[in-house]
């Protein structure tokens, strides 16, 4: 839960790098939520207002930690554009996410692996 919480502290921080962890605790979490909330919607028959109104508050945070990950891949994030590109782009995105960190500095920053681990 702390990474969920981390990524939602740094919901414009569109700059530096995030490691797999971050991002995957992030999007799990993000996913468990939309569940439930689903559920939720349709248990009160609220026709996905709350699951509309949660998608639409993470949506910058989502966004902040692709491109912190991509960045982390030594990709710009340009690449996240890739996401409108139906099933093939979906797939090159998640290749790119689950991708390991490239090693050491690169342009977008130190090696967040290197830093003290979040716990």
């Amino acid at each position: 839960m702390n990474w969920y919480l981390a990524v939602l502290k740094n919901y414009v921080g569109f700059s530096g790098r995030a490691r797999r962890r971050e991002y995957w605790m992030f999007t799990l979490v993000g996913v468990i939520i939309s569940f439930v909330l689903q559920i939720v919607d349709s248990a009160a028959g609220t026709n996905d207002v709350l699951g509309a109104i949660y998608t639409l508050a993470v949506l910058l945070p989502s966004l902040a930690v692709l491109f912190r990950r991509l960045h982390d891949t030594g990709r710009s994030g340009w690449w996240a554009l890739f996401f409108l590109i139906p099933i093939v782009g979906w797939i090159v995105l998640i290749v790119f996410t689950a991708t390991d960190s490239q090693p050491g500095t690169n342009k977008y920053g130190p090696n967040p692996k290197l830093a003290p681990a979040m716990v």
